[in-house]
């Protein structure tokens, strides 16, 4: 694993530097790890205009894994928001930060049995920070059947999620159960998601948040931009419904969805399911 962060701009070196900072004060990190395109090198800064006239901007996220002993202690209690907050007020960090958190054990199991993902981040990442009271153990690499062989069963699992949701969305609209069918709809959306970046790195986020989700997918390939656009006060208020439907729609009493606007989600989760179909094919058959 590097340690160096001399690759990055200044700011940049000081912004991971503050945020270290916060993260070693609210929770006792035994590695805290860069990895992602910052630490390869390749991050992006961009604004861009689309084929609809339309100003795009897209910043690569800093990707951080949280290695913490105890992880019960952290993981339910909202400790990632509360250092994204802490980071963007106190160290004025403009750079959107992307936290996982994993037990120790948890990372040691997954790189001992050649987890892609983790052995990528123990090659790749750069240590921000260590307790000094473990090691990560030697990276075990699969082959390239291997990693065709789980790209492939991934995608097939999860496709099929997916396309269980889809139906239940399909069957709740007939019979105009709408909250039902949103959240079927959110589920499909996030199944789609997770197959994606299950297909391309190996790993499973314990995410349900759309828009999260969406940046992680926008990070490995830049055909999903645009899926859900943003760029008037109507799409973010219809995205915003679907995001909202995996608490809203089955316990907010005050939840509605119209059969109008449901049916303009299920078009971009219709578009999302063909780009993601696409995507997969294509990362499987560069695995050949």
């Amino acid at each position: 694993m590097k340690k160096s962060l001399s690759h990055l701009p200044k700011h940049k070196r000081e912004e991971l530097k503050a945020v270290t900072a916060i993260i070693t004060e609210m929770i006792d990190a035994e590695f805290i790890i860069l990895f992602g395109s910052y630490a390869r090198g390749d991050w992006v800064e961009d604004r861009y205009i689309g084929d609809d006239n339309i100003l795009y901007e897209y910043q690569s996220d800093y990707d951080l894994l949280l290695v913490v002993q105890d992880l019960p202690k952290y993981q339910y209690k909202g400790y990632r928001k509360r250092i994204k907050r802490k980071a963007r007020i106190a160290a004025d960090c403009d750079t959107r930060l992307s936290i996982i958190m994993h037990s120790v054990d948890e990372v040691k199991a997954a790189i001992k049995r050649g987890n892609y993902f983790f052995c990528d981040i123990k090659k790749e990442g750069i240590l921000l920070h260590s307790s000094g009271r473990f090691r990560l153990p030697a990276v075990k690499e699969l082959n390239i059947k291997q990693r065709l062989d789980k790209a492939k069963k991934d995608f097939t699992d999860w496709s099929e999620r997916a396309e269980s949701f889809n139906n239940g969305y399909t069957d709740a609209m007939q019979r105009k159960d709408y909250n039902k069918a949103v959240f079927d709809l959110h589920q499909t959306a996030e199944r789609l998601y997770d197959t994606v970046i299950l297909v391309f790195t190996g790993y499973k986020p314990k995410l349900h948040d759309l828009e999260e989700l969406g940046i992680k997918v926008n990070c490995l390939t830049p055909e999903f931009k645009g899926i859900f656009p943003q760029n008037t006060d109507e799409e973010k208020r219809l995205f915003k419904l679907l995001r909202s439907a995996y608490v809203g729609a089955r316990y907010d009493m005050g939840y509605k969805i119209t059969k109008e606007e449901l049916e303009y989600l299920a078009e971009r989760v219709k578009l999302l399911q063909a780009t993601a179909e696409k995507a997969c094919k294509e990362k499987i058959e560069s695995f050949i």
